[in-house]
């Protein structure tokens, strides 16, 4: 009975630990230690990485051509296994790596157990995870920069259409539509900066690392960085396994960008309401209410607005679990993988639904316009005016703005509707021609400086930006 029950516990142990566990895990170790339930997504990069390791090895003569050929062929029937869908993936043998690795020695037998020598399951995962990022990263760019183009084309649509600019949420100064959407570009072409300065800081390669200190065997470290597409081998083995700052870069990198895409969201909920106006969006990209059935929510944007929530948190999660860890290698780092799955998986959805929504919104032009020149949105272009026709200092000409907005207040009305008399009764210099200044197309058409809001500066700047990014496609 007792040999029995001991036969029983060595069947439960990982096949893959060899023979220092004879007895198989306690039920919740199982269930705390297998990771295979998400880092399966890996399995494409594990793949790659597996042949580029096998390639190496047969390179230095550590395996036979035939041996390499044979996990080859092995390692890319399992791929078309997990891409059909009839790969089982086993939680006893906790991660992506042990069920490709034990699957491929089921396929090949002895060839398949040579593909470990030489590397450690701590280079892989930093190896697969570095290249599960880049691809993220490659794909996330990618989308930021379609983003960009939209808004950039919405722009360009949009390039004299004037809308108020606000400071502290009032009316300040008119804008044009087109203007603003191009701020958004700006910031989203930080982002992709950000992304692209990750991608290089991260294009290091792990493997031949080992478990933390290299190995005996006479391998060629730079030819498996160079078949996975990375710059140069990581240079510090007890680094390569434990360092996770490119994950934590990219998520920062997420973070800022998710923060970017919520304030647009922000805008759009603000511009689809009724007080403001300024846009619709279509059935496409809003819901209604169970019980007003009048309502059309801009829900789409609401959750693009909440998801920063979620990559944000993404990030102070893994930092906390990086923040005390003593090298090399602990098991802690098994959580760096499901937080950046999940901001990626956020930002993906954001950056698509945000996308959908820059294309699919009408803009209100009248409305845009109203407002634009309403809370004397061209008090700024009258102080302007006095320093640069009458050459009043600016505190004064500011001082006299001040004094004619409050008569205007006061009488509640426009300064353009203020009589000249009334004007001269604060400055006696003023004359008939101020009133040229005091619409808010003159407004508009006078910030011609680099980066403002006339027309033509706008149109010069979407079209340069839709140049750019054709380029980059």
């Amino acid at each position: 009975m007792e040999n029995d029950v001991n036969e029983t516990k060595s069947r439960l142990a990982n096949p893959q630990w060899g023979g220092r566990f004879a007895a198989g895990p306690a039920a919740i170790m199982a269930d705390i230690n297998a990771s295979i339930g998400f880092d399966q997504r890996l399995w494409r990069q594990d793949i790659r990485g597996s042949l580029a390791h096998a390639a190496m090895l047969q390179r230095v003569g550590l395996l036979t051509e035939a041996e390499e050929a044979e996990i080859r062929s092995g390692l890319l029937a399992i791929a078309d296994e997990i891409e059909n869908g009839s790969f089982q993936f086993s939680p006893a043998l906790e991660d992506i790596h042990m069920n490709i690795e034990a699957r491929l020695s089921e396929r090949i037998g002895e060839a398949g157990k040579r593909l470990h020598t030489a590397r450690s399951r701590n280079d892989q995962v930093a190896t697969d995870f570095r290249l599960w990022v880049r691809d993220a990263i490659d794909g996330t760019t990618r989308q930021v920069e379609t983003l960009m183009a939209s808004l950039a084309t919405r722009a360009r649509e949009f390039a004299d259409a004037p809308m108020p600019g606000f400071t502290h949420l009032q009316v300040a100064q008119p804008v044009t539509f087109g203007h603003h959407l191009l701020a958004y570009v700006e910031m989203l072409n930080r982002d992709a900066g950000r992304l692209r300065d990750a991608r290089a800081r991260l294009n290091e390669c792990p493997l031949g690392s080992a478990a933390l200190a290299g190995t005996s065997f006479p391998i060629d470290r730079r030819f498996t960085a160079q078949e996975l597409g990375f710059d140069r081998p990581c240079a510090n083995s007890l680094d390569a396994v434990s360092d996770r700052d490119f994950a934590l870069e990219y998520l920062a990198a997420l973070s800022l960008l998710g923060m970017h895409l919520s304030r647009l969201a922000e805008e759009i909920v603000m511009w689809c309401s009724s007080p403001f106006g300024f846009i619709r969006l279509t059935d496409a990209f809003t819901t209604g209410s169970s019980i007003m059935p009048q309502k059309r929510n801009p829900d789409a944007a609401e959750l693009v607005r909440a998801k920063v929530g979620r990559i944000t948190g993404d990030l102070m999660g893994l930092l906390t679990v990086m923040k005390g860890l003593p090298l090399a290698y602990a098991k802690d780092t098994q959580e760096d993988k499901e937080p950046v799955f999940d901001a990626t998986e956020a930002t993906t959805l954001s950056l698509a639904a945000m996308n959908g929504m820059i294309r699919d919104f009408t803009p209100d032009l009248t409305r845009m316009r109203a407002v634009a020149g309403m809370g004397f949105a061209t008090a700024t272009d009258l102080a302007d005016w006095l320093v640069r026709v009458l050459r009043l200092p600016f505190r004064t000409a500011h001082h006299v703005t001040g004094r004619l907005v409050g008569i205007a207040e006061s009488k509640g009305c426009d300064l353009s509707e203020l009589s000249l008399s009334e004007m001269q009764d604060v400055e006696p210099l003023i004359d008939a021609s101020v009133f040229d200044v005091l619409t808010v197309e003159a407004s508009l058409a006078s910030r011609t400086s680099e980066g403002g809001t006339a027309p033509g500066n706008v149109r010069r700047a979407a079209i340069e930006w839709l140049e750019r990014l054709e380029g980059k496609a």
